[in-house]
């Protein structure tokens, strides 16, 4: 991992002398040699990753490279970022610091003198490398430039776990049967197994089989899992089963604790319902739980569960039937590993080549023992290997793995852990970062694919070259491919797809290869979690501070009871690039006690994301302290959902922001029209209403793709005409603007014609019918279209809309 950090910042280090050579005036000449220093060092660095873990010395060594090249990067977007707002004050603001120009050259020549000593601890780890007997392996197999035809064969052979089931036939026509049948009067169906056994993916093979949804009434999933709230768990499944109504779903989060038991049952004792209980690890676990269970012996709801642990099955019901799904046979190994690794390349490659492929598929998928995850995740390995010699050195890698494993130390994932360590290894170094950031999210979370690719954006993990500028691909397209390319290699799942284009809109990962990304991410100092002292849990340990380097990302899993929102500063340093905060239920939280809110947003000068979702009580309103408007470095910023009292000015300080998310929870907020000095913005969500004085300037969003919502009362539609990369747009119809409509809009007509989502509200009434139409008549390339409100007609052009692929009328 050393060498995916080191490459990547080698990238980044390399863009700042490109970009920013005139704001690196003064210091230019010790930050190229750094960089070229960092260049040959990076060349030693994939052996020395393999030495590390055999050696302390290596290790400390390592780690000590990896930590100088992410200073080097710190300190230079410090100096350049001081320098440029300084020059874009422009002459009033010079002769304004005529007085404290001593002052700015000391803070800038400190910064230089920083720059200096990084440089010099650079170059004394250059020379150390022979020291440590470490050797340079030149791999041009991970260059991110790809031709055209490799990417084409990949995209052929896109796949998703649930898609590849071989071998479960049986144990699903049995399960459906114990479910259904009279005969068969189980209250509970318990599916036993280790983790990648594909317990899960049965799971879901029964509950939509058709016998079963003809059976029962009404169903419902949960994921239970190491984290979990009991009141979550039973409010999800209670509307899950009901399907109810806003109002209806309103009235239920009002219901006491003690009162959503009782209700489930009767539930089910009323209907027959079927519950899935995916993941449940400790008998406690259905302790919590069992009351809403209790039902009449005459019920005929069922229950079905998936756990690892035959302790758990038998507790919740000892007279139930248990199912161990058997490990697949060899010949179902092989076809499963065939669908994935082997698809459609006998007709593009020789037989000869073809036929050893298999001898050698055939001879790794022994090592997986029948375990459908091992077989999933070394054939998506494979998929992309497209010469003999690659498989052949992915076998000689084989014993490798299974004897060293990635520290999971019980007997049953001996065999497994080598696959999927393997995998890890395999992933080009611009990867592997990607990968460990997934560490963030809970177990099971289903991780919003647009909120993750703009973190990656944010975090500076994805850079165009040249090449890909040319190619019209934004770094969203770029981050899109990459997380494909991760399903793709089957080191994460699919959660969700869209409904129009089949894009991935949520992905999850395996719980085993979560374990593999938080041991991952550890030893690299990559991430650290920090999790809160939930009720009724199981938790992993926090991960330990004590590897060697700086605390550079957490997450925080937060509790209602926690007493500290974060950790201090001696506890966690001032390096922190990442703070991404989850509440204790997938919806809305609030802290114990709310003095402590400001504690989230002090001391985090380096900070580039921070997400604070959801933080609601429905009535506390949360004012945003001045310290967030000295995180200049911040890119992202997300408080969906959060009930904030008021936009302050001193957000306009957040110049390097690329996604704000401000889309809270007041309806009636005041903006100050500083939205204009973020110009680097690529995304921005305002609330659904607010005001403004005036009209807020956006003309000056020249990188914006992304704007939600545009009010037209406070908001100057000619200003869309100068956001040329715009691509989706919610506008709010909140006065009537038929007076200069038609010259504002042919004005902007090539911008509306390159939008490909639209969104727009008319609050006014019939009168800002024909408004609407007006719009829509200037979107002729949109592929969605949502309509809310009076519309008096759609254009004429309408039918001729060929990319129009979804359309919601709303009144």
């Amino acid at each position: 991992m050393a060498e995916a950090v080191v490459s990547f910042l080698v990238e980044r280090v390399g863009d700042f002398i490109i970009q920013e050579g005139r704001s690196l005036s003064g210091v230019r000449d010790q930050v190229e040699r750094a960089h070229t220093d960092l260049l040959f060092i990076k060349g030693f660095l994939k052996d020395a990753d393999a030495k590390r873990r055999d050696s302390e010395a290596i290790r400390i060594f390592v780690a000590k490279i990896r930590d100088a090249a992410y200073d080097l990067e710190d300190v230079i977007e410090a100096f350049v970022l001081k320098v440029d707002s300084k020059r874009k004050g422009g002459i009033k603001n010079v002769l304004k610091r005529l007085g404290c120009i001593f002052v700015e050259l000391v803070r800038r020549h400190k910064i230089g003198s920083e720059i200096g000593v990084i440089t010099i601890t650079i170059s004394d780890l250059k020379q150390n490398l022979q020291t440590y007997g470490i050797k340079e392996i030149r791999d041009s197999s991970t260059s991110l430039q790809l031709c055209e035809g490799q990417q084409l064969l990949r995209r052929t052979y896109t796949h998703v776990i649930d898609r590849n089931v071989v071998g479960l036939e049986d144990s699903v026509h049995e399960l459906v049967g114990h479910l259904v049948k009279e005969e068969h009067r189980h209250r509970v169906v318990s599916i036993i197994g280790m983790g990648g056994s594909g317990k899960t993916t049965i799971a879901k093979q029964v509950y939509h089989h058709k016998e079963v949804t003809d059976h029962f009434d009404c169903l419902a999933w949960v994921c239970i899992s190491q984290q979990y709230q009991v009141r979550d768990v039973l409010e999800r499944i209670y509307v899950k089963l009901l399907c109810p109504t806003k109002e209806e779903r309103d009235e239920i989060a009002k219901l006491k604790d003690d009162e959503i038991p009782g209700r489930l049952s009767r539930l089910q004792n009323e209907r027959k319902c079927l519950i899935v209980l995916d993941d449940i690890w400790k008998r406690e676990t259905w302790d919590f739980l069992k009351a809403a269970f209790e039902c009449d012996e005459d019920s005929k709801s069922r229950i079905l569960l998936t756990t690892r642990n035959e302790q758990v099955a038998s507790h919740a019901d000892e007279n139930g039937f248990h199912h161990r799904p058997p490990p697949l046979t060899e010949s179902e190994s092989w076809k499963l590993f065939e669908k994935i690794a082997m698809s459609g390349r006998k007709a593009g490659i020789d037989a000869e080549v073809y036929t050893k492929m298999e001898e050698l598929g055939k001879e790794m998928v022994h090592h997986c023992r029948g375990l459908p995850l091992a077989v999933i995740v070394l054939a998506g390995l494979l998929a992309r290997k497209n010469t003999i010699k690659d498989w052949v050195t992915i076998r000689e890698n084989v014993g490798v793995y299974i004897s060293r494993g990635f520290g999971r130390q019980e007997e049953e994932h001996a065999y497994v852990s080598w696959v999927l360590a393997l995998s890890y290894e395999d992933l080009p170094y611009h990867l592997k970062p990607c990968f460990l950031y997934l560490g963030h999210f809970p177990e099971d979370y289903e991780i919003n694919v647009k909120i993750l690719t703009k973190l990656w954006i944010a975090e500076g993990f994805i850079s165009l070259t040249k090449q890909r500028q040319s190619s019209g691909e934004t770094m969203e397209d770029v981050a899109y491919n990459w997380l494909n390319e991760l399903v793709e290699r089957c080191v994460i799942q699919v959660a969700e797809r869209s409904s129009t284009f089949e894009n991935i809109k949520t992905c999850r990962m395996h719980d085993l290869l979560r374990d593999l990304c938080l041991w991952k991410a550890e030893e690299e100092n990559f991430l650290q979690l920090v999790k809160g002292s939930h009720k009724n849990e199981a938790m992993h340990p926090v991960s330990s501070s004590s590897s060697m380097g700086k605390i550079r990302r957490l997450a925080i899993y937060l509790d209602e009871n926690d007493d500290k929102l974060v950790p201090s500063r001696e506890e966690r340093g001032g390096q922190l690039r990442s703070l991404l905060y989850f509440g204790p239920n997938d919806y809305n939280w609030f802290p114990k006690r709310k003095e402590l809110i400001p504690s989230m947003f002090k001391d985090f000068k380096l900070l580039r994301a921070l997400m604070i979702e959801g933080m609601n009580d429905g009535e506390v309103k949360i004012e945003l302290p001045r310290e967030i408007g000295n995180m200049v470095h911040l890119k992202f910023l997300s408080l969906r959902r959060s009930n904030i009292k008021s936009f302050p000015p001193f957000l306009g300080n957040l110049i390097c922001l690329q996604t704000l998310d401000f889309c809270v929870a007041d309806n009636d907020m005041f903006i100050p029209n500083v939205i204009c000095k973020m110009n680097k913005l690529r995304h921005l969500y305002l609330p659904w209403s607010y005001r403004a004085r005036g009209k807020l300037q956006l003309s000056t969003l020249g990188d914006l793709q992304t704007l939600y919502s545009v009010s037209i009362g406070y908001c100057d539609l000619n200003d869309i005409a100068k956001l040329g990369n715009l691509r989706k747009l919610s506008i709010r119809l909140s006065s009537s603007q038929s007076k200069n409509l038609e010259k504002i809009l042919d004005a902007a007509g090539c911008v509306l014609n390159g939008i490909r989502s639209l969104r727009l509200y008319n609050d006014v009434g019939m009168e800002s019918g024909a408004e609407v139409s007006q719009i829509v008549a200037r979107c002729g390339q949109i592929y969605k279209l949502k309509l809310f409100g009076p519309t008096l007609e759609l254009p004429k052009e309408f039918h001729s809309y060929s990319n129009l692929t979804k359309l919601l009328l709303s009144p």
